[in-house]
């Protein structure tokens, strides 16, 4: 795991916090969930493959 994952994710975090900030403050909290949902996707995609790293680590150190 690199840091450069981990400023991604804390920059899409940041962009999906500052967004919904700025859409409850005009009166869309509709929008502004969808904003957060979409985040934790984009998050979650982010992940994945490193998960799948580390799932083909685990399973080479004990094989089964």
């Amino acid at each position: 795991m690199d840091l450069s994952i981990i400023l991604r994710i804390a920059a899409v975090g940041l962009i999906v916090a500052i967004l919904q900030q700025i859409l409850a403050k005009i009166g869309r909290d509709e929008y502004g969930m969808l904003v957060v949902l979409a985040g934790i996707a984009v998050i979650l995609m982010m992940l994945i493959p490193e998960l799948l790293g580390l799932l083909e680590t685990v399973q080479s150190a004990l094989p089964v």
